[in-house]
């Protein structure tokens, strides 16, 4: 599976970013999508995930509320919109995929992985 992310950037606390990720490639299995994100300093940490037909969603609860992942099957592309922005949510965001039969609800599973996307919240 290759992964492609863009629509990172800078952005004031309590603004909006959306985030794409273009799936692509031929697998024996069909899969999960997730969005992670390393800030500077910190460990790596799951966001959140939609399942492949784009019927179920995990978020941490950081992060619920103000972000929403939702994925247009036609164009095997997952979205992550961000709003209510905080400085907190300053970091690399990846996208990553996960075999959809693997408890990647809880951040697991996850082999596949794009190049990160830099967001950056000021205050």
């Amino acid at each position: 599976v290759q992964l492609q992310a863009s629509g990172g950037g800078l952005v004031q606390a309590g603004g909006s970013l959306r985030l794409s990720c273009a799936a692509s490639g031929r697998t024996p299995f069909t899969y999960a999508l997730g969005w992670f994100r390393q800030a500077l300093g910190k460990e790596h940490e799951f966001v959140g995930g939609v399942s492949w037909n784009g019927g179920n969603t995990y978020y941490e609860d950081s992060v619920k509320g103000r972000f929403t992942i939702s994925k247009d099957n036609a164009k095997n592309t997952v979205y992550l919109q961000m709003n209510s922005l905080k400085p907190e949510d300053t970091a690399v965001y990846y996208c990553s995929a996960a075999p959809d039969g693997s408890p990647w609800y809880q951040g697991r599973g996850f082999d596949y992985w794009g190049q990160g996307t830099q967001v950056t919240v000021s205050s």
